[in-house]
């Protein structure tokens, strides 16, 4: 552009320049004189043009540091590394449990098999161990061959009874020469496969956890994004609860609860206890998984434990056994009514008459002959616990010969079942006054569900209480590294042997027979005006006869008093349909 300066003629400084003469002209069109007009381009370049190079610095840029620790494993590793700890809790679950009920040493392969099952059955199954990982732990690179040998062994040692989670993909029967030769055969190609996903699984590997798992966008996102429903730590509750049942063993499922609640079972916040070796590399998340805070509930229990079997089933066709229901029967008539053995005969005809299922899953029934066709559908729809349902079972009796409606019932013939009872006003004052005495039934005493305050505990008490804290908080130690002897030690001897938290047994009383009626006929006679209550009538209200034996029904059980009272009713309704049937059925009916 011109120069800011005036016209020579007209004094103007607004100058405009043409840009196809390229003129520098001022707004009244008079010419600038002497203004010249250079281009800067240059066709040909001389000899002395001068050119410049760029130097490449010596220097190196800085790497981005990252601020993750290189201790934790994320992705694929992080979840091996997760089915490890849980694989050593099951380990140490298995021993506890062998010497807390002193089962046989076939149980822990009974364990071991229904582990690798469930390994097999996982949506997502975890996945073998890195390669480049096992080869740093080595410290060497093999050749394809040794690392196809190498990843078809057993990894550790310590898992010499159980499989670990990267034999899940061979079966049992692959174990003979013939499958062997032919694994042999194909290692170059496995070894290849391998060393892909190691490095795929490596470029994912991330700060979160849950980056190398497929993420379901129909479900919503769980409070722990590491593990799924078939991860946590109930399922190895669940393997427990499907080899009791497989060697026929009466168990419920508060006997595991109970003992899960008084830390003789390893499972409440166990990674404590863990070796440093296998919690230096757990995330956040990990620890959270592998440290429940509560004992599973009942209901949870029986729909895992279900859903295994159930899948099992239609997957290996492993068949589980039914329920022992025997003992678990009498356990039923005897802990929650101190019943006697004309409860339990009465209580068994009324399920057969009920047809109760008895097994985990209705997939696995086996039909009878005499089984009719109404009995298999009715068990296809009841998914409760076996021991609720023997529970909803007993109540009926009890209601049946009783009425627990407010309503008196004597028997008016010798021959009746009722005369063999106890009489109602004393059965329930026993059943009350254990109720009161037995806060914690069929539970520890100590666990999260009782309100108790350490100043209403007595001597002996509040030194088992003490003894329960050091067992919680510190861990399971020798005699001679006890820290309450060491830090507070009794030199009186008042409290040398301490209870081991089970329920003392109740001194049994003789209780006086159900009168027969010969006099009034306006009573009521067993099984005559029977009530029905609706369970999902919030508004309403039962007699507190029935009440009474429902608190301690759900409290022996686990379950919800709501949950128990719907049991009762379909129970209910269904005896109530079979009555009618038979009525119809009968001549002149």
């Amino acid at each position: 552009m011109a120069p800011r300066k005036k016209c020579p003629i007209c004094g103007t400084k607004q100058w405009h320049k043409s840009s196809t003469t390229g003129l520098v002209t001022c707004s009244e069109g008079h010419v600038l004189q002497n203004y010249i007009n250079e281009s800067g381009e240059a066709d040909d370049m001389g000899i002395h043009t001068m050119q410049k190079r760029t130097l490449k610095s010596s220097r190196k840029k800085k790497d981005k540091s990252s601020k993750a620790d290189p201790k934790l494993y994320h992705g694929e590793r992080a979840r091996f590394h997760y089915y490890q700890c849980l694989q050593l809790l099951l380990r140490k679950q298995i021993a506890a449990l062998m010497a807390l009920w002193n089962l046989p040493l076939e149980f822990e392969t009974i364990c071991r098999d229904l582990w690798a099952l469930h390994l097999n059955l996982i949506p997502n199954p975890p996945p073998a161990e890195p390669l480049h990982h096992s080869q740093e732990q080595d410290g060497c690179q093999r050749e394809p061959d040794e690392v196809g040998s190498r990843h078809r062994s057993s990894p550790e040692p310590m898992n010499e009874g159980i499989t670990t989670p990267r034999e899940n993909a061979a079966p049992a029967s692959n174990a003979s020469s013939s499958s062997s030769s032919d694994e042999e055969g194909l290692a170059p190609e496995i070894a290849v496969l391998l060393q892909e996903n190691s490095e795929m699984s490596s470029s994912d590997e991330g700060p979160s956890d849950d980056e190398g798992r497929p993420r379901n966008k129909g479900h919503t996102q769980t409070k722990n994004p590491f593990v799924s429903r078939a991860d946590r730590p109930e399922n190895t509750i669940a393997i427990l609860v499907l080899a009791c049942w497989t060697i026929r063993l009466p168990v419920i499922y508060m006997d595991f609860i109970s003992v899960i609640e008084s830390h003789s079972l390893p499972y409440l916040d166990h990674v404590r206890f863990l070796p440093s070796s296998l919690t230096r590399h757990l995330t956040k998340h990990a620890v959270q998984a592998l440290s429940p805070h509560y004992a599973p509930r009942t209901l949870s229990l029986h729909r895992l434990s279900s859903r295994l079997a159930n899948r099992m089933y239609g997957t290996f066709d492993i068949l589980i056994p039914e329920l022992n229901a025997t003992p678990v029967l009498w356990r039923v008539v005897q802990q929650c009514f101190s019943g006697t053995p004309t409860l339990y005969l009465l209580t068994k005809r009324l399920g057969c008459v009920l047809s109760l299922t008895l097994s985990l899953h209705h997939s696995l029934l086996v039909p009878s002959v005499s089984s009719k066709r109404g009995d298999t559908e009715r068990q296809r729809h009841d998914n409760v616990p076996p021991e609720v349902a023997l529970a909803a079972t007993t109540l009926i009796v009890l209601k049946l010969v009783y009425g627990l409606d407010g309503k008196k019932r004597l028997p008016r013939q010798a021959d009746d079942a009722a005369c063999t009872l106890p009489d109602v006003n004393e059965f329930l004052a026993t059943v009350k006054e254990a109720s009161h005495g037995e806060a914690c039934v069929n539970s520890h005493r100590f666990n999260s569900r009782v309100t108790m305050s350490v100043g209403d505990l007595d001597g002996a008490t509040l030194d088992e209480y003490l003894d329960f804290c050091q067992k919680v908080l510190v861990g399971p130690h020798s005699d001679e590294h006890r820290i309450l002897d060491n830090y507070f030690p009794l030199t009186n001897g008042i409290a040398e042997v301490t209870p081991t938290g089970d329920i003392d047994d109740r001194q049994i009383r003789r209780l006086s027979l159900t009168k027969e009626n010969d006099e009034d006929f306006g009573i009521l006679e067993p099984g005559e005006s029977y009530t029905i209550y609706h369970s999902r009538d919030i508004l309403g209200n039962v007699s507190p006869e029935l009440e009474l034996l429902m608190e301690r029904t759900a409290r022996w059980a686990g379950v919800d008093i709501d949950f128990l009272g719907g049991v009762v009713e379909g129970y209910e309704r269904r005896l109530m349909r079979w009555w009618n049937a038979e009525r119809r059925q009968a001549p002149g009916g």
